[in-house]
């Protein structure tokens, strides 16, 4: 017991600024990244062959960047880039300093989702509306968005799950988040209590982001 009071004194405020800086990464970083990635999976269904935007060059350009980013592993990225992020805020650690990166592995991985959650999108609905004159940008928005709105949260649930597997990584040049403490305590430094505490905090972050979207999801599907 003395021990379990000596571990709350001394490591709950260390653990409790960690977890603060992780969900700032992730939220700043999911945010940004919806607001690129959803434009951006959209493109990708509105281009392709047969489609409203029918365009091979878009299409296709998107396409082979999309899976550019996507087959490169976080880690190296992170690295890869770092002159970029330098460039862009003038930092490569801190939270700030993990922002870029974290968008540039993000975006991608949400437009492909939303891609997927689109295409499910009945195509005779959408032929319905388009043969009423009704225009692409009314489609999208009434039929496309909102049709697939359950898979859409469960393909957001997906990226911030994956995202914040990414602020873990990002523990290793300095970010700060639980990753960052889990490396410095638990691993350099064999605090196996810190590793024990961050791998518990981030299962269930993870276990209650997974539940609130599933939930989510049901909730629309049945509206």
């Amino acid at each position: 017991m003395e021990r379990v009071n000596l571990f709350i004194e001394q490591w709950l405020p260390v653990i409790g600024q960690a977890f603060v800086e992780t969900m700032q990464m992730v939220i700043i970083s999911l945010a940004i990244s919806a607001v690129l990635g959803i434009p951006l999976g959209i493109l990708l269904v509105l281009t392709r062959r047969g489609q409203a935007w029918d365009n091979k060059f878009i299409y296709q350009t998107l396409n082979i960047v999309v899976n550019i980013i996507r087959s490169v592993p976080f880690i190296i990225l992170l690295f890869f880039i770092l002159p970029f992020t330098k460039f862009i805020v003038g930092t490569t650690i801190g939270v700030q300093g993990v922002i870029v990166p974290l968008v540039i592995y993000t975006a991608p991985y949400i437009a492909r989702l939303m891609e997927s959650s689109l295409l499910e999108v009945d195509s005779g609905v959408r032929e319905a509306y388009e043969a009423m004159g009704i225009k692409t940008r009314h489609i999208i928005w009434n039929v496309l968005l909102r049709e697939a709105r359950p898979s859409i949260i469960l393909g957001l649930t997906i990226a911030t799950v994956g995202l914040i597997g990414a602020t873990a990584m990002a523990g290793l040049v300095g970010a700060g988040g639980l990753g960052d403490l889990a490396y410095r305590y638990g691993h350099l430094r064999y605090e196996v209590d810190i590793m024990y505490a961050t791998v518990l905090i981030l299962i269930l972050l993870v276990q209650g982001i997974q539940s609130f979207g599933n939930a989510l999801s049901a909730k629309l599907k049945k509206d």
